[in-house]
């Protein structure tokens, strides 16, 4: 086998596998369900973004939702017990709300609005 069809082939697999063009061609509808769901987080407030991630609490989607919703604004505050182990108190200075996610199952346990360095224990267990 030449390498230029070992590389042509490379190219291809590598295009299909990191890409999203074959979902596009095959249900072109997926492209506009994936738009739509950006506009729709852009356009909510933090009280209601806020109340989304809050009802999601403990669930996998949780910290998906906080990590969309609060982009490049979430610093760490501290550090505690609680969830399987350890908990992560993130803040975000400019929506000024903290959020306490569990690093081992990937879920926010606790929200509150403030900065809390240390969510009492009931909260985050």
């Amino acid at each position: 086998m030449k390498l230029t069809s070992v590389l042509a082939s490379a190219a291809l697999v590598s295009f299909f596998t990191f890409s999203d063009v074959p979902l596009k061609i095959i249900n072109p509808s997926l492209a506009q369900v994936s738009a739509q769901e950006t506009n729709d987080t852009t356009n909510l407030t933090v009280d209601q973004k806020i109340a989304m991630i809050t009802a999601n609490k403990g669930k996998p989607e949780s910290a998906e939702m906080m990590r969309r919703y609060f982009p490049q604004e979430l610093s760490p505050i501290g550090v505690q017990p609680g969830g399987a182990g350890m908990v992560v108190n993130l803040y975000s200075q400019k929506s000024n709300v903290t959020f306490s996610l569990c690093t081992n199952f990937d879920v926010v346990v606790a929200v509150k609005k403030g900065k809390v360095t240390k969510f009492p224990a009931n909260e985050v267990k």
